[in-house]
């Protein structure tokens, strides 16, 4: 995947959620404001567009600024691999509650997406992953350490942005950041003896998925000049679209083929990582899922046709449906979280992107 078809899922993207009006409802009234709201609609897909062609070409910038073309090489790799650029969208998104067109928005959509690339990089190391973005993962062609060592120059890079804004956003930065590592590390050491599993999970995601998602928030609205409470909201429904996310991909790694995903389908099987419809088989006591838990259970780990088969088991359980369940409640709190917001076009697009995690297919 290169930064062109990058670039295409971004715009696809923004022209799911920037919501227009059909202009059918009756009364002259009612035309007249659908019309006022598919400008402003237009107005700011068209900006979200250019903004987010400016933050590709700074991506591209930031690694290709490497002291060595080996190191820039590296550091680039994921970037120019693609992504739909969800966090960048959302500090321009948030900003929309200020002033866009604020010196540092552009530069805190950048930071945004660095600090992202640099978890993809020490996620893919954590999970032994093969495959990102639909290209071989930077520690299959470079191997583990070198993959983590372009992660950490990506959030040094991020945390010198950072440093460079009118609004000092390092405080900020710096604890997304420690969040996104405390995650990373409770995943690797598990629940501790007096956590259970489930708990242990929504502790981890929250650090790991939502905290960056909500500090892309906080970060737009701070950049733009919106007031704190708008910043404390944006901040909040990020919390929870973030945990919302995370579970979308747990059922994608079950239900979806690594053609859609740019992943290999299965990964939390292969590597013994437990998402949401696992630990909700493990913890369970339906007994249509005794043979789903033996499988899980197995001391041995779960390959080959044993793999195949625990899939089709999980996909065929109640725990999707569970799984499922739980995220669309998280999603409900993030439309809670914008309530009171003002009303417009950005606003809009906030809650249509809770109607696209909920319907996620890659």
């Amino acid at each position: 995947m290169s930064t062109l078809t990058a670039r295409a899922r971004a715009r696809s993207l923004v022209s799911r959620i920037v919501v227009r009006e059909d202009g059918r409802e009756n009364g002259r009234e009612n035309r007249r404001g659908n019309r006022r709201e598919n400008r402003l609609g237009i107005r700011l897909e068209n900006r979200l567009s250019a903004s987010l062609e400016l933050v590709e070409e700074q991506l591209v910038a930031c690694a290709a600024r490497a002291s060595d073309p080996y190191v820039a090489d590296v550091v680039g790799y994921l970037v120019a691999a693609g992504g739909k650029r969800l966090r960048p969208l959302l500090t321009l998104l948030a900003a929309e509650f200020g002033d866009p067109r604020t010196p540092g928005v552009i530069d805190a959509a950048v930071i945004s997406e660095l600090t992202h690339a640099a978890s993809l990089y020490h996620d893919d190391v954590m999970d032994v992953a093969r495959i990102r973005h639909g290209v071989p993962s930077a520690n299959a062609r470079w191997g583990n350490s070198v993959a983590v060592m372009a992660g950490n120059w990506l959030l040094a890079t991020a945390a010198q942005l950072s440093a460079d804004l009118a609004h000092s956003t390092t405080p900020l930065h710096a604890q997304a950041a420690e969040r996104l590592v405390r995650g990373q590390m409770l995943e690797l050491l598990g629940p501790s003896p007096d956590e259970g599993p489930l708990p242990h999970y929504f502790r981890v995601i929250s650090d790991k998925t939502a905290a960056l998602l909500s500090h892309s928030l906080r970060l737009g609205a701070l950049q733009s000049g919106a007031s704190a409470e708008i910043g404390d909201a944006l901040a909040e429904y990020g919390e929870q679209l973030g945990v919302a996310f995370q579970i979308s991909d747990d059922l994608l790694d079950i239900t979806s083929s690594s053609a859609l995903t740019g992943k290999e389908q299965g990964k939390d099987l292969a590597v013994g990582t437990a998402g949401l419809p696992i630990l909700l088989a493990l913890t369970g006591e339906d007994p249509r899922d005794d043979a789903l838990r033996a499988l899980l259970n197995s001391p041995t780990g779960i390959a080959g046709a044993d793999h195949r088969r625990a899939l089709d088991l999980l996909s065929g359980s109640e725990v999707m449906a569970q799984a499922r369940a739980i995220r669309d409640e998280r999603l409900d709190m993030a439309r809670s979280a914008l309530r009171g917001l003002p009303s417009g076009p950005a606003l809009r697009a906030l809650e249509a992107l809770c109607d696209v995690v909920a319907t996620r297919t890659k």
